[in-house]
């Protein structure tokens, strides 16, 4: 599948309603902070499924290494639905960090 590239000037509004995608003030905010300070800073949105296009975006920008979350599946769905940063972590050509949501006592994976 193809991938938009969503800019972050005078397009994005635009191109956030084009595709559907809901502006994320917090992380565009931090985006320009860290723009003029990194050598390069993209924002691009990937269709398809999850793993496989995060594998895509690691090779295609490339990356040196990559931090992503976990939602945190419970058994089951994780064996249905397969663990993204599982896949991830065992596929992308760098090293990937996952880091977890905090323990709130409700999470699936609480003991």
């Amino acid at each position: 599948m193809p991938t938009a590239f969503v800019p972050l000037d005078s397009y994005a509004d635009n191109a956030l309603s084009q595709y559907g995608i809901k502006r994320d003030d917090e992380l565009l905010d931090l985006l320009k902070t860290e723009a003029p300070q990194k050598d390069n800073v993209v924002f691009k949105v990937y269709w398809g499924d999850a793993r496989e296009k995060i594998c895509d975006a690691v090779t295609d920008l490339p990356l040196n290494f990559l931090v992503m979350g976990s939602r945190g599946l419970g058994p089951l769905k994780r064996t249905l639905l397969g663990s993204v940063s599982n896949h991830v972590v065992n596929s992308a050509a760098c090293p990937v960090t996952v880091v977890k949501a905090p323990f709130d006592g409700t999470s699936h994976g609480a003991k």
